[in-house]
């Protein structure tokens, strides 16, 4: 006899309380075992198919683990430090960039940026800030990251982890099969199966939207000129992770900065407009309906309010994990609204009763 519903629910409780706490307590220790993991799970559907191209796991791994560290070396020495440059240039331009906006807005509304209003000293503050905020935010990443992550671990115990984990992955999930409780079993395979599907769905399918149009961002913006056009393409295909909000921030930040570069030459302002309204009408219509689907469960409004409340509780560790945990949470209430829609709670003693009347 399976245990009472009431016993498995203290066991899976204590379960969840165990998980929650060793993020509290083991965030900084288990951060690159996480982002191992992570690696490999995206990777695992393209070892299986080197397998199926007749490739062995361990040759497919190896495969894998080559191309990685190429791009990686390619990332590292060419796109990264001029990243970095740009970011720290557009910072440090801020200040001359609300000069110009303050400019311009006093040559047409003179009356409302006079120097004693309030719009004007707002203006110079808001420059001002960005400025010094932008700069030590810089080196407050900076130093955190490397407190958290140091060289040593990010250089080889993630690589080393996802290897590793991405050579044992179809093992470790059968392991992890034979272990489920036999009286629900085929409830949490399914489970499971609905788990998966909105994690590879959304993870991995918009994790490649967001580098298709970072690139396309990043190489369209440059190619007409734009300054920053680099950090500016990449920072809106980061963030599009989020859905509707990278369209809107990059394209209201690569557009603003667009006025002000090109006010003589309205045709590159249209330029920059259209790069971000065909990369919207691509992603919508093409790239989101075939990579990511239409059935993953993840709202962006609840996928928004995890990463705000893991990111808050549990730190950059909380914002690893909040997608996946998420996407449980949705499959298991829509389970549970399944099983409430089911109950005699929800149908109650009249419909139970003319179910019976019709029966007989």
């Amino acid at each position: 006899m399976g245990l009472p519903v009431r016993e498995q629910l203290k066991y899976w409780g204590i379960a969840a309380a165990v998980f929650l706490l060793a993020l509290w307590f083991l965030g900084g220790v288990i951060l690159p075992f996480l982002i191992g993991g992570a690696i490999a799970y995206f990777l695992d559907p393209v070892a299986d198919r080197l397998e199926r191209l007749g490739l062995s796991r361990g040759a497919a791994t190896v495969v894998i683990s080559i191309v990685a560290v190429l791009i990686f070396l390619l990332l590292a020495f060419l796109v990264i430090p001029l990243l970095i440059q740009q970011a720290l240039a557009l910072i440090n331009a801020a200040p001359t960039i609300m000069s110009q906006l303050q400019t311009f807005l006093t040559a047409r509304f003179p009356q409302v940026l006079e120097k004693s209003s309030v719009v004007h000293q707002t203006l110079i503050s808001i420059g001002q800030t960005i400025q010094s905020q932008g700069v030590s935010l810089a080196n407050r990443v900076l130093t955190s990251a490397l407190s958290v992550i140091n060289a040593v671990l990010f250089i080889v115990v993630v690589p080393v982890v996802a290897f590793y984990l991405l050579l044992d992955w179809d093992r470790m999930i059968s392991h992890v099969d034979d272990w489920l409780p036999r009286d629900h079993r085929d409830t949490i395979r399914r489970l499971g199966a609905e788990i998966n599907d909105a994690l590879a769905g959304f993870v991995r399918g918009q994790l490649t939207v967001c580098a298709v149009l970072g690139t396309y961002y990043a190489v369209g913006l440059m190619l007409v000129g734009l300054q920053f056009g680099l950090v500016v393409g990449a920072f809106a295909g980061l963030i599009t992770f989020i859905p509707y909000l990278g369209a809107m921030t990059g394209g209201a930040l690569a557009i603003g900065l667009a006025l002000f570069q090109f006010w003589t030459h309205p045709e590159m302002i249209v330029a920059v407009v259209a790069i971000f309204g065909i990369g919207q009408f691509v992603e919508g219509n093409i790239l989101s309906p075939a990579l990511v689907g239409h059935s993953v469960g993840l709202h962006p409004v609840w996928l928004l309010f995890a990463l705000s409340a893991f990111g808050t509780i549990f730190g950059f560790v909380g914002l690893m994990v909040a997608v996946p945990v998420a996407a449980t949470i949705g499959v298991l209430a829509r389970f549970g609204i399944r099983q409430y829609l089911d109950s005699q709670l929800y149908k109650g003693i009249s419909d139970a009763n003319r179910a019976g009347d019709a029966g007989v």
